[in-house]
């Protein structure tokens, strides 16, 4: 019998027996795109993709070139970012992939002295950072929150938890919350469910400090990780000092700072809910005393301070351009809201500022803070520089990945 495969369709398993592997429809690239794929780049933008009419969001596919070479195994999405790229070798995407991806992310945290005794609370898997473009995954002491950021691996969801609870046995949660991430035409038909264990409050330490964490309710997969050690330096330089934490969400720099002996923490947050949790938060260090917090406007807060009232002051806002369309109006509102800490921080004192924008870039960043020293006509110095922590590693052929940027400023006159 003839059996006739037209190449490019969205067959993902055809089985003729034990000996075949495991064919993928095949997506070809133009030629002024395989240096990207040289260069272990791990996207494929949709302008230097052809033959995918047959292909369906999440499928995964063989890449080649247009004389038929391979290039890779990735995974397809209908969009700007066409092809997201899981090997650049020619292997089937099996439980053991799966299983060896999830175990060298582990090895990675252990090497890095995560978890410890003080620390139970951090991002086990980091997207491209660990060889797989939309997948989160963040530990909160025994319990997992993933997330899915695309289609394709969310259709792959099982073996990535099978291979997690092979790797690390202790989880007792695990949950699933990636509608809100996953794109519109696919999200409707997704809900998000605990695959283990069901819905609790988790306590998790970080550095020794306690918080309490919402999987279900929180931003994010439940807390921002990724500024663990950004707030370890604050606490650094907190002892008796009047901060004030903008944007603060559930407290992270707040509980650090007073956990440190800061005479005085003010924080503020427009989200009611955040603030209630971060009271909670604050009630665990027992130093309730040296807080208060306020739920308003970051912007209309800082405008009716009066200046030298803070030792240090907080900038840590939502991402305010999350694509390059509102790239410009980012840059202006960072500005904005540093120049006006800038104003009103002490003589002395100091500005801890970040942007979370990914197409914020850290020269960037760097020149809006500048622009915003000069508009506010103070003398300020670069103490430090700040990124994500090293359970958030950026692939270095993925320079995308490092989307966090902070600054310390000291503020001299």
């Amino acid at each position: 019998m003839d059996i006739h495969i037209k190449i490019g369709t969205s067959i993902n398993c055809i089985n003729f027996g034990q000996n075949f592997k495991r064919m993928y429809p095949i997506v070809k690239i133009k030629n002024d795109r395989i240096s990207s794929i040289l260069r272990r780049h791990p996207w494929v933008f949709s302008r230097g993709v052809v033959d995918y009419e047959s292909c369906m969001d999440g499928d995964i596919v063989e890449v080649q070139s247009l004389n038929g070479k391979f290039q890779a195994i990735a995974y397809f999405q209908n969009g700007s970012i066409m092809l997201r790229i899981l090997s650049f070798e020619k292997i089937e995407i099996d439980q053991n992939y799966w299983d060896k991806t999830i175990s060298k992310a582990y090895e990675l945290r252990k090497s890095i002295g995560l978890p410890s005794e003080h620390t139970n609370a951090f991002r086990f898997f980091h997207g491209e950072g660990d060889g797989v473009s939309g997948l989160i995954i963040d530990i909160y002491g025994k319990a997992a929150v993933i997330q899915c950021h695309t289609i394709g691996v969310h259709k792959l969801i099982k073996p990535i938890i099978s291979a997690l609870e092979k790797v690390y046995p202790e989880i007792e949660i695990i949950y699933d919350k990636s509608k809100s991430v996953l794109p519109d035409q696919y999200s409707h038909g997704v809900e998000d469910q605990f695959f283990k264990g069901e819905d609790q409050e988790v306590h998790i330490k970080e550095y020794g400090n306690s918080f309490i964490i919402d999987l279900v309710e929180g931003q994010k997969t439940g807390f921002f990780l990724d500024q663990r050690d950004n707030r370890n330096l604050l606490g650094e330089f907190a002892q008796g000092k009047s901060i004030l934490n903008l944007y603060c969400y559930t407290g992270g720099f707040s509980i650090y700072a007073l956990n440190n002996g800061a005479q005085k923490v003010f924080s503020i947050d427009s989200s009611k809910k955040a603030i209630e949790l971060l009271e909670r938060n604050v009630a665990l260090t027992g130093k309730s005393a040296f807080h208060t917090s306020l739920i308003q406007d970051v912007n209309q807060y800082l405008k009716e301070i009066e200046e030298n009232e803070y030792d240090i002051i907080v900038v840590d806002p939502p991402a305010f351009a999350k694509s390059i369309r509102k790239k410009h109006n980012a840059v202006q509102a960072y500005k904005r809201v540093n120049r006006t800490a800038i104003e009103k921080v002490k003589k002395g004192g100091m500005v801890f500022t970040f942007s979370c924008s990914q197409v914020i870039d850290t020269q960037l960043f760097l020149d809006t803070i500048t622009a915003a020293a000069i508009e506010a006509g103070r003398d300020c110095q670069v103490l430090y520089q700040m990124s994500q922590g090293a359970d958030h590693p950026v692939n270095i052929f993925h320079p995308e990945g490092k989307y966090l940027k902070g600054l310390v400023l000291r503020v001299n006159k």
